[in-house]
């Protein structure tokens, strides 16, 4: 399995705390140097070790944010 680099460019949000530790949350990271994305999935507590998750590009995340906008009116 290849080595994958991330880096948190910025933390946008966290749910709260699990039992175990670990957070469910909201960053734009650049994954192996790229361009930042939208990423939200679960982390460990000190960002060492992660979970699946979802990561989206800024045109996703608007049309997602549109989307649920006018869904939850």
């Amino acid at each position: 399995m290849p080595d994958i680099s991330y880096e948190i460019v910025e933390s946008l949000g966290k749910k709260k705390k699990k039992s175990s530790g670990w957070t469910k949350e909201l960053n734009l990271i650049s994954w192996n140097g790229a361009d930042p994305k939208y990423d939200l999935r679960d982390w460990a507590p000190n960002h060492d070790r992660m979970g699946k998750g979802v990561t989206l590009t800024n045109d996703e995340i608007q049309k997602l944010s549109a989307l649920l906008n006018e869904k939850l009116k």
